[in-house]
Formats: C-alpha cells, sequence, structure tokens
C-alpha cells in the first residue's frame, strides 16, 4: 500500500513540475534544441539570450512594478475590508452565516468580460481609468469574495470562549478582534493575503479592459503569445513564476495545515 501511495506522489509531482521545467528549459535553450523535429527532454547547449534581449529591452520592468504594485495594493484592500466582513459572517447564525457567503459568491458567477466593461466606461467617468488605484478597485471586485470566503472559516475555528473571557478582561469588541482574534488568525489571513495576492498577480480581464498604456506582465506574456515568439514568452512566463514562488515561500510558515484546512474547507 506504501508503495501504491508513493508512486503515486512522485506521479503527481512529475505531472505537476513537468510543465515547469519545460517551461523553465525553453527560455534557456538554444533556438536549435527546440525548433527540431524531436527536442531532447535535457537542455544540451544552455544559453543566456533570451533572457538577456528580455531584461536589456526595457520592456519588462515598468510591467514587473505595476503588477507588484496592483498586486500588494490589492492584497492589501482585500485584508482590510474582508477582515471585520468576515469576523461579523462567522459570528452570525448558521443560516445568515450561509446566506451572506452564498450571496457573495453569486456575483463571481458573472463572467469578468460582462463585469468588465461597465467598470471600464464608469472608471472613466471618475477619472480612474488607466490609473493604478482604478485596477485595484477593479480586482477588489474579483477578490473580496474569496478573502472574506476564507477568513470566514479562519475565524470560526477560534473558540468565542477567548471572546467572552476577553470581555471579561476589559477589551472592547475591536480590542478583542486585534489583541485576541487576529494573532490567532494569522495563518487565515496569510491563506487570504496569498491568495489574493496571487488572483491580482495573474489576473488578465480588468487589466485588458483598464489599460492603456503601461501594461501589466500577464498582459505583457499575451503580447508575446500574439507574436509567436516561444522563447521570449517562455522566459516572461518563468520571470512572472519567480515572485509567486518567493511569496509562497515566504508564507508558508504560517501556513499551517490545521488552520489552511479550517480557513478553505
Amino acid at each position: 500500500m506504501k508503495g501504491v501511495v508513493g508512486a503515486l506522489v512522485i506521479a503527481m509531482a512529475v505531472f505537476t513540475v513537468a510543465p515547469l521545467y519545460l517551461m523553465v528549459k525553453v527560455s534557456v535553450s538554444d533556438p536549435a534544441d527546440i525548433m527540431t523535429q524531436h527536442p531532447p527532454f535535457l537542455i544540451h547547449r544552455p544559453t543566456l539570450r533570451h533572457w538577456n534581449r528580455v531584461l536589456a529591452s526595457g520592456e519588462f520592468w515598468p510591467p514587473l512594478k505595476k503588477s507588484l504594485i496592483v498586486a500588494t495594493f490589492t492584497a492589501l484592500g482585500a485584508l482590510l475590508l474582508a477582515v471585520p466582513a468576515a469576523y461579523a459572517i462567522s459570528r452570525l447564525q448558521r443560516r445568515w452565516k450561509y446566506a451572506l457567503l452564498l450571496s457573495l459568491f453569486f456575483t463571481r458567477m458573472f463572467p469578468e468580460v460582462g463585469v468588465a466593461l461597465p467598470i471600464a466606461m464608469t472608471f472613466i467617468r471618475w477619472g480612474l481609468f488607466d490609473t493604478y488605484p482604478g485596477l485595484v478597485l477593479a480586482h477588489l471586485v474579483y477578490v473580496l469574495p474569496i478573502a472574506a470566503w476564507i477568513l470566514t472559516g479562519a475565524f470560526e475555528t477560534i473558540p468565542r470562549e477567548l471572546e467572552e473571557a476577553a470581555a471579561v478582561d476589559g477589551c472592547t469588541t475591536w480590542g478583542t478582534l486585534t489583541r485576541v482574534v487576529l494573532p490567532l488568525a494569522l495563518p487565515g489571513l496569510s491563506v487570504a493575503a496569498l491568495f489574493s495576492w496571487l488572483l491580482s498577480w495573474e489576473e488578465f480581464t480588468f487589466a485588458l479592459y483598464l489599460t492603456l498604456t503601461e501594461r501589466t506582465l500577464p498582459l505583457q506574456v499575451y503580447y508575446y503569445v500574439y507574436q509567436g515568439n516561444w522563447f521570449l514568452t517562455a522566459t516572461y512566463t518563468t520571470l512572472v513564476t519567480v515572485p509567486v514562488l518567493l511569496l509562497t515561500y515566504g508564507l508558508q510558515r504560517y501556513l499551517k495545515a490545521g488552520y489552511l484546512a479550517g480557513a478553505i474547507k
């Protein structure tokens, strides 16, 4: 039985890592090794030609800056808005709690294209079109339901007896939230922040409708996919993955299995 489980784990790992390896392989391979009838699986003649071309072109750093700023402020805004809402929802009776959560997810049933166009028209009137705050607000429309759902599950794992004990000691509701609940919900907060950041980082539709001058990284990748340049596309895609790996590695110590299961159950 253990051998079967081990084989399944190895197969799943290979299935997950193989696309990433192929992406990196294309980005550091000589074109002659890829544009052939039977390309080798291993890297035979590594080259940094494509990386040098991307990094020296000046077309990578502005989209990277915009994507980092927008994703970071989207994650912070999602936590700022979702924490009090999710805490209040988690303390409601069960029927009201799940009715509110379902209503939040009802907003996710609409296709992004159908939502992006009205938002773009509204932001043009408000002067938010092709601006950082406008893109952050649009991403919050997409991210907030997920963040509220995750945080509601995280707050539900915290016993109410701790809040009652804090109230006996003289804590106000806000004091209980900041001094007792939030420190205990730190793994759930990390999960919500990570999901919010990733959803904003990879978002394409709102960026397409609300961006005119400076692209985000997903738009930049699409530009090279549209051009049909495999090697620059693979290089950009690899570079897009690097911040995701760094952020996940930095937050992994907070992603405890018990809290994670309670947060995204």
